[in-house]
């Protein structure tokens, strides 16, 4: 029996597998590089795919959200993780750096404005470029809204989402001391930033798994366990950068800035039942750009393959190019 049948039915509503056409490794400073590719028409209309996580990477199936006849898509490796060296450093790596990053890859590649296309940390990377340079992006696609507030971080890491999976919650939190659970970030900082690669996996592997697991509407609340490597960058590049609140100036400060975005078309995704980034953020978020077209998917959660999540995506980039 197939244990995941929803992750097989979401292919139907994506475009056919393709190749790159250009890939590189680009040197931003800092000592890092960055890995780089384009796809689909090379005199398209650009689109730059904003991953997750942060630490996640980019992967061939993000590639299969665009009509290959009409966009020039990019993706890239952000600083620390999938190809991009070094591997798993938060050293030079904030949300600024970042940012930086987009606008290298955008002028070594000769584009000038472009769709942003980013879920989950990729839609608040995305959100963060725009309001810094509005002028580069003709036209936003987010999906699984989260825009790096307290409030956010408190429902993932502090007990919120633990009331509806109790029993992975358990998981997550009992492998921590009972006098440091008062904070689950902190503590899994300390572990993961040990300098000994065992315990950093050990607790990045927990630190994956709790997220992995809660990702689906169809989950059964077992996360798995994530190559070491994978779970490594993923864990120490989350958790650096939400223990320093995503680097931005104060709570809130996406919602703050959204004005800056007056006029830019948007489009926002949202799983009705996702357990990772709660909906209350992409309505708060449509309710204050008057442009963005909110569509919550129901019986759907945060995961990117969710069958009623790749439908809408795909029908957003179809629509776009008439409209």
């Amino acid at each position: 029996m197939d244990k995941f049948p929803s992750q097989k039915r979401a292919v139907q509503y994506l475009y056919p597998p393709i190749d790159p056409f250009d890939q590189r490794m680009l040197s931003v400073g800092d000592g890092h590089t960055v890995y780089v590719e384009q796809c689909g028409a090379q005199n398209g209309i650009p689109v730059i795919v904003f991953h997750g996580g942060p630490g996640g990477g980019c992967s061939p199936s993000m590639r299969r959200y665009f009509d290959p006849k009409v966009y020039r898509v990019v993706l890239f490796d952000q600083r620390g993780c999938g190809r991009s060296r070094p591997h798993a450093s938060v050293s030079n790596n904030t949300t600024w750096d970042l940012v930086a990053d987009i606008e290298r890859i955008r002028s070594e590649l000769g584009i000038g404005d472009f769709i942003a296309f980013g879920g989950s940390w990729g839609a608040t990377l995305s959100l963060i470029y725009g309001i810094t340079y509005p002028e580069r992006v003709m036209h936003f696609v987010l999906r699984g809204v989260f825009t790096m507030t307290k409030a956010e971080l408190d429902w993932f890491y502090a007990g919120g989402a633990g009331q509806f999976w109790p029993e992975t919650w358990a998981r997550f939190v009992d492998i921590i001391p009972e006098d440091e659970r008062d904070d689950l970030i902190a503590a899994y900082n300390r572990r993961l930033f040990c300098g000994d690669l065992r315990t950093e996996t050990r607790f990045a592997r927990a630190w994956s798994a709790w997220e992995n697991a809660l990702a689906s509407v169809y989950s059964s609340g077992s996360g798995g366990e994530s190559p070491g490597d994978y779970a490594r960058a993923f864990a120490r590049l989350e958790n650096h950068y939400f223990i320093n609140n995503g680097f931005l100036e104060e709570d809130g400060w996406i919602l703050k800035n959204l004005d800056r975005l007056s006029g830019k078309p948007g489009a926002i995704v949202q799983g009705r039942y996702d357990m990772i980034c709660p909906p209350v953020r992409a309505w708060e978020i449509a309710k204050n750009w008057p442009e963005c077209d909110l569509r919550m998917v129901r019986n759907a959660g945060h995961a990117l393959s969710e069958p009623g999540i790749s439908a809408e995506l795909v029908r957003i980039m179809d629509a776009i190019p008439s409209s």
